[in-house]
């Protein structure tokens, strides 16, 4: 228990700066100088883990030399090492990593950001965002930011996990298993990928970790969902049985609903979900996790939605999905631009967030707030939204501590796992991301954005059947 490992180091009273009790700390720019004690208070932890964290990451830094003081916090560029595993256009697929040699917990990240589903589609995004097609133009480094970032004050408990992110070059909601060919304009591998860079990643110390997290957010969200029960299944066949393997799906909880317009499947965006699945998986060549497509036999697009898939997997996976997704709402054809919507439209949101709410009901870890967004846990503010007072971060600590060896133990007071709001409507949440007029820049409080969409507060009271002061009250304490 690393808490425990901390609890007794700490109460030692103080901590010797240098590794050993009679070590000099010496580098080219300073002389030696005697070693320095400074006391560590623990009675931050009870409290504030966060306090904790930074104290932590101040000892550890303490450790190196002066000249190492500043570590060196970016994941760095590698291509695979397979050539014949690429992105769209043939280019080579790759991943970005740091290393963390102390720790058995490694994080893989799937990046999001659509897909295309026929020539059609493929050619104008290729044209339009080359850089979700290609590996051309990556940088030789990426900085982490919320789950995947190294600094402790913005990811208290995975901070120093081995980290690692895998761009989105796909377009196959990271399902694909077919290369480019002299018939194919374009690969779509993603299954293959990941498959890849976990086989390279065993060789850098995967083989000896305790925890594997599969993240992702949109379409790398619902990438988790396909693809964690294939990685629990390559380390088992591999031999590699000691790894937990867990997923984290991140907005990638998709209702196959109606739309509020219907339309041709002409672009991406307007494309009902279902149809652009259905067109999707036959031209990736899209491959299911094998319970999911024994239930769905025939029809494995029904694969690609969580609630489906989510009852047919064997790994846990822990769910985070806003109760009102902006990606969610684009494909259904709302389209908030700023102008005040219409009473059809608010009845659709609303119906959108109750179904939405209907469908987590068996997902045993999640974090559903009532706010109007997309993505959530590589932003910097992911530790402010709160449901019924729990921060994400806090949310996943608990799980991951539920799903420590002692699988039987009763839950830990105050770390609930199933936190989903009960207020209806979007932002109806104080701690909802800040939401900016989009004409004026002005930020926008809760009743300030729903007076904006055109809300009206003494209509909803009526309809509640109840007094338009206690519904204010409500929304701004987010009940």
């Amino acid at each position: 228990n690393d808490a425990g490992t901390a609890r007794a180091f700490l109460n030692q009273g103080s901590v010797t700066r240098g590794a050993t009790e009679n070590s000099t700390l010496c580098s080219f720019r300073t002389p030696c100088k005697r070693p320095e004690s400074f006391p560590l208070d623990f009675t931050a932890v009870e409290g504030n883990m966060n306090n904790f964290m930074v104290q932590i990451k101040n000892l550890a830094q303490s450790l190196y030399p002066c000249s190492a003081q500043k570590l060196d916090h970016d994941m760095k560029l590698q291509f695979l090492k397979n050539v014949s595993v690429t992105c769209n256009d043939g280019s080579p697929a790759g991943y970005y990593i740091k290393e963390s040699k102390g720790s058995k917990r490694w994080l893989l990240f799937l990046e999001g950001g659509w897909y295309c589903f026929n020539r059609q589609t493929c050619d104008s995004r290729y044209e339009t965002m080359r850089e979700l097609m290609s590996s051309t133009k990556w940088p030789q480094t990426r900085r982490g930011t919320g789950i995947l970032s190294p600094q402790p004050e913005e990811n208290p408990h995975w901070w120093n996990a081995n980290m690692v992110f895998i761009p989105y070059c796909s377009s196959d909601v990271w399902s694909g298993t077919t290369p480019k060919t002299d018939h194919s304009d374009y690969a779509f591998m993603g299954s293959l990928i990941i498959k890849e860079v976990v086989n390279e990643l065993l060789t850098k110390g995967l083989d000896n970790a305790k925890v594997l997290l599969l993240a992702g957010s949109s379409a790398g969200g619902t990438g988790v969902l396909v693809n964690v029960d294939h990685v629990a299944e390559q380390l088992q066949s591999q031999g590699y049985r000691g790894v937990q393997v867990r997923g984290l799906a991140d907005s990638g909880w998709f209702l196959d609903n109606k739309q509020y317009k219907f339309t041709d499947c002409l672009d991406t965006i307007s494309c009902a979900p279902t149809e652009a699945i259905k067109r999707g998986i036959r031209y990736w060549g899209g491959l299911m996790p094998e319970s999911c497509r024994q239930a769905h036999v025939g029809e494995e697009w029904n694969c690609f939605f969580g609630y489906k898939v989510y009852p047919t997997l064997k790994s846990p996976v822990f769910v985070v999905q806003w109760l009102f997704d902006e990606a969610q709402l684009t494909v259904d054809n709302i389209h908030l631009t700023g102008q005040p919507v219409h009473e059809g439209q608010w009845r659709y949101i609303q119906t959108l967030g109750q179904e939405l709410r209907s469908t987590l009901h068996t997902v045993q870890a999640m974090f559903a707030p009532a706010c109007l967004s997309h993505e959530l846990i590589t932003r910097t503010h992911w530790m402010d939204i709160q449901v019924k007072g729990t921060s994400l971060p806090r949310a996943l600590h608990c799980w991951d501590r539920s799903l420590q060896d002692n699988l039987h133990a009763p839950p830990v007071r105050g770390c609930p796992l199933h936190l989903i709001d009960s207020c209806p409507w979007p932002h109806c949440n104080p701690s909802c991301p800040t939401i900016r007029d989009q004409v004026t820049g002005q930020e926008m409080n809760s009743i300030q954005f729903l007076k904006h969409m055109g809300f009206d507060v003494q209509k909803m009271a009526q309809q509640q059947g109840m007094d338009p002061r206690k519904l204010l009250g409500m929304l701004n304490n987010g009940n």
